[in-house]
């Protein structure tokens, strides 16, 4: 079985910039470097077969490249306690159309359609169950700006779990000079 999922890596001085604001928070697992992405569309655990019809059918989406920047932070709670920390990203409305493209590839293969909003983020920070005192950070990076960054390609990622928490591996590029 794969465990995949679509992204986007920002440039490594975005993501630079994001790792320099991590720290401060009790209970936070802080993101790594090569955790860094911009999630278009979660897939979850599909057989070989599966991922490599997957890969294909992604070949076959085409977009504009547009520009996007990292804007503000914000928090992600599941029945009330905080579980994710993570940074905002600028305009939507591109990487919304993107990740329906994206979707509709997926669904056309029979899987589920995505079921909740989309919502462009990059992850920072992780949490147990345990409640998360966040809003000191929230205050600190509410105007965390970057320049913007240019998307012009995604990737097919394989998590790996580990010892060490999630690995990500890029399956396949999709973008200039991809094939087709």
């Amino acid at each position: 079985m794969h465990r995949l999922f679509v992204a986007i890596r920002p440039p490594a001085s975005h993501r630079a910039q994001l790792l320099a604001l991590m720290g401060g928070v009790a209970g936070a697992r802080w993101q790594r470097d090569d955790q860094l992405h911009l999630t278009l569309r979660f897939i979850g655990e599909v057989d070989r077969h599966c991922a490599t019809d997957i890969a294909y059918a992604l070949r076959t989406i085409r977009f504009a490249p547009f520009d996007v920047s990292v804007s503000g932070v914000g928090a992600f709670d599941r029945r009330g306690v905080i579980d994710t920390l993570w940074a905002g990203v600028q305009p939507r409305d591109p990487l919304a159309s993107l990740h329906r493209k994206v979707d509709r590839a997926c669904v056309a293969l029979g899987l589920s359609p995505e079921e909740r909003a989309y919502l462009p983020h990059i992850t920072l920070a992780r949490f147990g169950r345990t409640a998360a005192l966040v809003d000191p950070f929230l205050a600190a990076h509410a105007a965390l700006t970057s320049p913007p960054f240019t998307i012009d390609s995604f990737a097919l990622f394989e998590s790996r779990l580990g010892h060490n928490g999630a690995s990500y591996h890029i399956v396949e590029d999709y973008g200039p000079g991809s094939p087709a």
